[in-house]
């Protein structure tokens, strides 16, 4: 594990994105690991201006998402879906029909999850993931739990993690309960990881992390057993490490 500690959020973002578009480059076709949240959103912006400015070909990139709400529509303002057209894809010359994100309103999420395990397998895998981070330690929506659980799944959300979306929605109660979530092991197959973590209220989390135990209690925690992760954290989410 390599583990980068940029002075703001700023440098946090452009170090990722230069990671991710030197991917992007030297592989020619890359299958993107993709997550949502505020922290990348940076990272995103990054990669459209070395699209527009620098030349950056995302014409043979696949791209999957790490989670989407389950029960919202594809076009509802605050579904992953949603979200990745509006920060990312429909800013660079991607094939929209090579960007997958889980179907949030599948008739049978169980089949929806197992067609999704079957369709990143059938193009060899995650080269790069993005991954971020919840305040509970859980990365795409895997929440602490009693074991890592391997397969893409609908999962039950916290009401840790119900709270802290619930700034992206008028209420709580408009929060979906409900999403389905890459599992971990998708995620663990990548063939590198980059993590990226910003903020001082996430820094305990990030030791324990990165530092302690390897625990679901934790779900980030697994990440330490990869084999090639890169970690960047900016100053205030790396104020806790020993």
């Amino acid at each position: 594990m390599r583990i980068i500690i940029a002075k703001d959020y700023d440098e946090l973002s452009k170090r990722a994105a230069d990671m991710m578009a030197s991917q992007i480059r030297v592989e020619g076709h890359t299958v993107l690991g993709l997550a949502t949240g505020s922290t990348p959103v940076g990272a995103y912006k990054e990669l459209i201006r070395q699209y527009e400015e620098d030349g950056l070909d995302f014409s043979d990139v696949d791209t999957f998402n790490l989670d989407e709400y389950y029960g919202l529509s594809p076009d509802h303002p605050e579904s992953y879906r949603y979200f990745m057209n509006e920060k990312l894809l429909k800013h660079v010359n991607i094939d929209m029909d090579r960007t997958h994100v889980p179907n949030g309103l599948a008739e049978d999420p169980e089949t929806e999850c197992l067609k999704y395990d079957q369709l990143i397998e059938e193009l060899g895998g995650i080269d790069f993931q993005l991954l971020g981070m919840g305040n509970n330690g859980h990365i795409g929506f895997n929440e602490p739990n009693e074991c890592f659980v391997a397969n893409t799944n609908l999962v039950n959300l916290s009401e840790e993690t119900i709270e802290a979306n619930s700034r992206f929605f008028n209420s709580a109660a408009e929060v979906p309960r409900q999403a389905i979530t890459m599992g971990f092991g998708a995620i663990m197959r990548a063939d590198k990881l980059l993590f990226v973590v910003s903020g001082k209220k996430k820094a305990k989390v990030v030791a324990a992390a990165l530092q302690g135990n390897i625990t679901p209690k934790i779900p980030a925690s697994i990440l330490q057993l990869h084999k090639d992760v890169i970690v960047i954290l900016d100053e205030d989410a790396a104020s806790e490490l020993k």
